[in-house]
């Protein structure tokens, strides 16, 4: 089953996957960190966090070839992803 339009539920589910999409090469989740600034145990202590999601698939936008391997990998498409990072930037904080 493809995702397409994710509510807030199905965008945090999204997010996960990704995450852990990006974080199985240990290259890519290096990048990551480096882009993101966060530590890995901050990474792990706030994966609930909508801001934190937020950036991860942000960070997988900022590189198509990702966005679209990650899309592939999980089940979902690049559209899926872009909009699940859209709908957890405006999560309540």
């Amino acid at each position: 089953m493809v995702r397409t339009d994710p509510n807030q539920s199905d965008a945090a589910t999204i997010a996960l996957d990704a995450l852990a999409w990006t974080l199985n090469e240990p290259l890519r989740a290096e990048r990551l960190i480096g882009v993101t600034g966060l530590a890995p145990d901050d990474l792990r202590a706030r994966l609930r966090d909508p801001a934190v999601l937020a950036a991860c698939l942000a960070f997988l936008e900022a590189h198509e070839p990702d966005l679209l391997a990650c899309a592939a990998a999980t089940g979902t498409t690049p559209a899926a992803l872009v909009a699940a990072r859209a709908r957890l930037e405006e999560a309540p904080r």
